[in-house]
């Protein structure tokens, strides 16, 4: 038993030993706000248990953490429930049907592509210009053509809507193959989905712990973006 705790107690430490005063009080101070507003705006249960396993995943992402998979399934499936009742479908869609089979495929990428130096960690890697063109073509492309599908629904903010579901998808491609580029799309995401919502609580919602949720995405998105950009030349130094 004192074996077992002392294991637990070591690979806690190592896990968060390259963790900075910034990722420790970002994690505390965010949950600590989401916990508090949710508790004041009377926010159902599954929507703060949204919002904190949101966080976290996208904390451990940034981080380039695998474990971020595990707290995703949770996410998004949670996630997809409270867009339905809001109507946005095509987040419904995108969560239920995609980003959930999604964290299994991620997983097992991921999986095999470990950084020894670094406990639950990944490689990370950069497109090519030509890919960055190839792949940015997709999203405008996308984005229109599935805007017309979702006004066809009847859904609020089709284009917006769309923009979001369509940047995620191909965001959530480029994660699961390691690709620093995936955050600039993260970023764009993260904006939209903030204004989103934001017209949710204009118009009387009182999902203000998703707001939230997403607003703290966007920081760690940018956040993301540093972290593995830095991670990928220490790779390149190590190499």
């Amino acid at each position: 038993m004192i074996t077992t705790l002392t294991r637990a107690k070591n690979y806690l430490r190592e896990y968060f030993e390259d963790w900075s005063l910034w990722d420790k009080l970002w994690s505390l101070i965010f949950t600590g706000v989401i916990v508090a507003l949710s508790i004041v705006w009377k926010d159902s249960w599954y929507g703060l248990i949204c919002s904190l396993t949101g966080i976290f995943c996208v904390i451990l992402a940034a981080k380039g953490r695998i474990f971020n998979y595990y707290i995703g399934i949770i996410n998004v499936l949670l996630y997809a429930f409270i867009s339905y009742q809001n109507k946005y479908y095509g987040e419904v869609m995108l969560n239920a049907f995609y980003f959930f089979p999604m964290q299994f495929v991620g997983l097992a990428i991921w999986l095999r592509h470990k950084n020894p130096r670094i406990i639950d960690t990944v490689k990370v890697r950069f497109l090519s210009n030509k890919y960055r063109f190839l792949w940015a073509a997709i999203c405008a492309i996308g984005t229109v053509s599935y805007g017309f599908v979702l006004k066809k629904l009847g859904g609020n903010l089709p284009f917006l809507d769309s923009s979001s579901t369509v940047l995620s998808v191909i965001a959530m491609i480029l994660m699961s193959w390691r690709y620093m580029e995936q955050w600039i799309l993260w970023i764009i995401v993260d904006i939209v989905s903030v204004i989103l919502w934001l017209v949710v609580m204009l118009n009387g919602g009182n999902d203000i712990t998703i707001l939230l949720m997403w607003t703290a995405y966007l920081v760690n998105a940018i956040y993301g973006l540093i972290v593995w950009i830095r991670m990928y030349k220490m790779q390149e130094i190590s190499a």
